[in-house]
Formats: C-alpha cells, sequence, structure tokens
C-alpha cells in the first residue's frame, strides 16, 4: 500500500502565488494543508478553498508554530512541509519522499547548496543569510558528526511520528534547524537530496536578517547542548 502524503504549506498574504502553487502540488499529494496565517489580510484562503484545500488558521505566533499546528492537523503519515512563495519545484515532493521511504531515513531535507539557489546570492542581505547559515550547519556537523550542508530550507518531508516526537516548540523560521538538531540527538536518521530554489514568484520575503538571526543563534545554542 502506498504511503499517503501530506503537503503542509504555511501561508500568509500570498494570493498572487497560491494558487499555482498548489495546482503544482496536487499530482503529488493526498492530502494538501494550507495553514494561513492570522494576520493574513488578502485572499489566500478563500482561493484556496476553492480549489478544494483544507485551510485552517494558525495562532499569530509565527511560521514556526503554523508548521506544529499543520503537523498535528495532518492526517497522513508522511509529511512534506513546502513553502507558498513558488520558490520550490513540486517535482521535487515525490524524489524527497521516495528518498525517505526508500533509504530507511526518519526525515529528508531539501538541499540549496547541492541543488542551487537563485534567491541566496547577488545582495549583502543574501551573502549574510548565507554565511550564517553555513556557520550554524558547520556546528551541526561537528557536533553530530554528519554531513548535511542546508538544515535551514523549508522545504522537506518526515514521518508524522517522528515530527510529533520531537516536541517542537519553536513559532518563528527557528523552526527549522530545531528540527534538524532535535532529530539528531534524538538519534533519528536525517538524509537530504538536492533541490533547486527559485525566486519567490511575487511579493517579498517573510525573513528579515535583523529580525531573525539572534533566533538563529539563540536556537542552536539552546538545542545543541
Amino acid at each position: 500500500m502506498k504511503d499517503k502524503v501530506t503537503v503542509i504549506i504555511p501561508t500568509y498574504n500570498e494570493e498572487r502565488n497560491i494558487r499555482e502553487v498548489i495546482k503544482g502540488v496536487k499530482p503529488y499529494a493526498d492530502e494538501i494543508l494550507i495553514v494561513d496565517a492570522k494576520k493574513s489580510r488578502d485572499r489566500t484562503a478563500e482561493i484556496a478553498k476553492s480549489l478544494g484545500t483544507r485551510v485552517i488558521k494558525d495562532n499569530g505566533k509565527g511560521v514556526g508554530a503554523a508548521k506544529r499546528i499543520g503537523i498535528k492537523s495532518a492526517k497522513n503519515d508522511i509529511i512534506v512541509l513546502f513553502d507558498a512563495d513558488g520558490s520550490h519545484d513540486p517535482k521535487d515532493i515525490p524524489k524527497m519522499v521516495n528518498y525517505l521511504i526508500s533509504n530507511g531515513h526518519d526525515f529528508v531535507v531539501g538541499s540549496r547548496m547541492t541543488g542551487g539557489s537563485d534567491e541566496l546570492h547577488g545582495t549583502f542581505s543574501n551573502f549574510a543569510r548565507n554565511v550564517g547559515a553555513g556557520l550554524i550547519q558547520l556546528v551541526i556537523n561537528y557536533r553530530f558528526k554528519v554531513r548535511l550542508t542546508d538544515c535551514e530550507n523549508g522545504f522537506r518531508a518526515i514521518k508524522k511520528k517522528v515530527a510529533e516526537n520531537l516536541k517542537l516548540n519553536a513559532d518563528d523560521f527557528d523552526i527549522e534547524e530545531e528540527m534538524v538538531i532535535k532529530a539528531l540527538k534524538m538519534g533519528y536518521s536525517v538524509g537530504e537530496i538536492p533541490t533547486h530554489e527559485y525566486e519567490r514568484k511575487h511579493g517579498r520575503s517573510n525573513i528579515s536578517l535583523p529580525r531573525m538571526g539572534y533566533k538563529f543563534v539563540w536556537r542552536l545554542i539552546k538545542e545543541i547542548i
């Protein structure tokens, strides 16, 4: 029997992107779950519902909290976390799920470092994000004796039971590294595959380096010990 997949897509004012994203994901998902931000002020939820997609609201605390709500609400045993900005290729979903299952992993992350990124270059902010993420990844690799390349990428697949066992608590984007560190700490098998990141289709990124930088560092210090 084929393992069923729930694709969780957190959204915040993504009405210009969400239709194309949902249509791209549909062939590869048994369930699409949109977790729309409580603070959203556009037609994202309305558009998603019109496409027959399940929509729930988050608690207004951030993207990490939205992902935790999505994990709890997912109906299937395999969860794929997917961004709403059009930066991920839906065709990578079956590759990621197959790699998760066929290699006996508990958790697989898409790697922009091996698959390429159109977003992590060209500006000082992107350069700083790249360097910061690389340093965090280096610490994680030496702490747990692994050779991962991209613990900050939001595109990932994980077994639902594993995600629940991690007891995640991050409310913001630092949930990405929290998931990786806790999974490694608990002895789960973590793999990665190359995935290409495209520039977001419309709008601006919700990641602010001044706002998020210290959170990533604090999360690393808190979880790595």
